[in-house]
């Protein structure tokens, strides 16, 4: 029995209409067509990765001479189809909460990283429906819920995160009581540790420095929060001395860190879950995630790798410096000790 996506009670056309409206896409109205083209989608049991690839050719050229009562109806079918069409389901979730409210809150296209990403963009809006999601990622409530109440997001304290205790639970509200420093990263932190696990395989970019696996390697050990483990995969990564790379994120702002992630060619998404996995409390409302974005985006690769082959002109120059100072003070020590030797020489012949 075919599956059929219903909405207002509008009766969609069958799978044989659909394959039709997509070979006559000159035939009909724009405003038409799209509602068309995602009704006869919607009744495919399980639509083929060709029809799939189809409706979003047909749709997303349409997308901007539609009226929002279209995007808001087809936002509505789609949500309730399982195999829904991801770059179009993501086209709809960047409108306004009120046409993406059933794709937020419904969609099985929209990954945990999209979530986050959408989050990021729109704000409390988007983050509010998202929270109504069955079986809503824990992370993203907890991130949602720190939204809801940024006065309870502590500004970042020197050292603060290093104090904070690996095993401590997070506390349940209490009146009257401050939270300790550092908790608030430590726990933001914990948060992000079970996120993109089902993304290990297909997640890990590929880079000049060392292959396919160095966003893994840095996204798992940004999350054990030991600075040492990911100060040692970035120094990996990126082909540096390990002090180069623990002064990357010695920083009380995520500026090197930043260059280090572009320079590596990372998606922003997997950047920005690196950055805030390492700075919890640097995100502490939408418009900080916002600017951080925007500065990945403009930041040119190629400043990026210009910016990593001076860490590590400036490690071969310390050593250098450092072997002409060992063999000057070897110098000294060897004139030193024959004068002394003469010294000791004259006073026995006396």
């Amino acid at each position: 029995m075919a599956r059929s996506c219903r909405v207002s009670g509008v009766s969609f056309v069958s799978s044989s209409d659909f394959r039709q409206i997509a070979i006559r896409a000159e035939s009909g109205k724009a405003e038409r067509l799209f509602r068309a083209a995602v009704s006869a989608f919607c009744s495919l049991t399980r639509p083929s990765r060709r029809e799939i690839a189809q409706l979003e050719d047909l749709t997303l050229p349409l997308f901007n001479n539609v009226s929002v009562e279209s995007r808001r109806y087809v936002a509505a079918a789609l949500s309730e189809c399982e195999y829904a069409p991801a770059a179009l389901v993501r086209r709809l979730c960047e409108e306004p909460v009120d046409i993406a409210a059933p794709l937020l809150i419904r969609s099985r296209a929209i990954s945990d990283v999209d979530l986050i990403m959408l989050i990021g963009r729109h704000g409390l809006p988007h983050a509010r429906a998202i929270a109504r999601r069955k079986d809503l990622n824990p992370t993203i409530a907890h991130l949602i819920r720190a939204l809801e109440k940024p006065t309870l997001v502590r500004l970042r304290q020197p050292d603060a995160v290093a104090d904070a205790p690996e095993s401590a639970e997070i506390a349940p509200a209490v009146p009257d009581r401050k939270p300790l420093p550092g908790a608030s990263a430590e726990n933001a932190r914990r948060r992000l540790r079970s996120m993109m696990r089902a993304d290990a395989e297909g997640g890990a970019a590929v880079n000049p420095f060392v292959g396919a696996q160095t966003y893994v390697k840095l996204r798992e050990t940004a999350l054990t929060g030991n600075a040492a483990f990911f100060q040692t995969a970035l120094a990996d990564a990126l082909d540096i001395d390990f002090s180069t790379a623990r002064s990357l994120t010695a920083n009380q702002n995520y500026a090197s860190l930043l260059a280090a992630l572009r320079a590596l060619d990372l998606g922003e998404d997997k950047a920005f879950l690196i950055a805030v996995a390492v700075y919890p409390t640097a995100f502490p409302h939408p418009q900080a995630i916002r600017i951080f974005l925007d500065r990945y985006r403009l930041l040119h690769r190629d400043a990026a790798l210009d910016k990593v082959r001076n860490w590590k002109a400036e490690t071969l120059s310390r050593a250098v410096r450092g072997i002409v100072r060992a063999a000057a003070n070897a110098d000294m020590r060897m004139a030193s000790g024959s004068d002394n030797g003469s010294a000791v020489a004259s006073l026995k012949a006396s």
